[in-house]
């Protein structure tokens, strides 16, 4: 079967892999759509394996559905440009010269951060990763800040480069690198879900010379 996306299931995908699981009301009141029209736009996409439906029962009364996006309609969602960053990333990695190859890297990340960096507003870290949060998000990547700790953590509940990073995990550095500059602090990796987290986790620096933001 046909796993192209009409434009109408694309709102319906993007909508919930910006918001996550959602049931047909919902979904209906954000797209200003009947209930009809989402029902037959899910039942389509799960057709395709593109999204999954789970049953939740609450009470006593009937159980109602919620509607999330698979691995599948995750990279289907970004495919348009897949095999063009798979190609240019792996010709800047296939570049001999090491050095050569980290500055091209840094001048990409450099480059995004000078697009995005009007973005983010903030005096302290916590206020920094929730723009940071808010921007991704908005560009259909769920993002999550975890603030239960002494510092604040960005986890990335999507993977930006879905189908890239299987290819080749030093994109998840580049994604370090990207938020590092985007909060203007060393930033680590601390955990990553191509190592099985069910997230990817980036805090500040926790060295211990290192004191929170008050």
């Amino acid at each position: 079967m046909s796993t192209m996306l009409l434009g109408s299931d694309r709102e319906v995908l993007d909508l919930l892999r910006r918001s996550g699981p959602a049931g047909v009301t919902e979904i209906a009141d954000n797209l200003g759509v009947t209930a009809t029209a989402v029902r037959q736009r899910l039942t389509r996409m799960m057709a395709a394996g593109m999204i999954e439906r789970k049953t939740c029962h609450q009470g006593r009364g009937r159980p109602s559905h919620q509607y999330s996006v698979t691995e599948k309609g995750t990279q289907q969602a970004g495919s348009n440009l897949n095999d063009l960053a798979i190609a240019l990333w792996q010709e800047l990695q296939a570049i001999p010269d090491l050095e050569l190859r980290e500055q091209l890297m840094e001048r990409v990340v450099g480059r995004l951060a000078q697009k995005y960096h009007r973005e983010i507003q903030g005096s302290t870290y916590e206020e920094k990763m929730k723009a940071v949060q808010m921007l991704l998000s908005d560009r259909g990547v769920q993002f999550k800040v975890d603030d239960s700790g002494p510092l604040p953590i960005l986890q990335a509940v999507d993977c930006p480069y879905p189908t890239l990073a299987e290819h080749d995990r030093s994109v998840c550095t580049m994604e370090q690198m990207l938020v590092g500059e985007l909060l203007e602090e060393k930033v680590d990796l601390a955990e990553c879900r191509l190592d099985g987290h069910a997230c990817c986790r980036f805090q500040v620096d926790s060295s211990p010379e290192r004191t929170p933001e008050k």
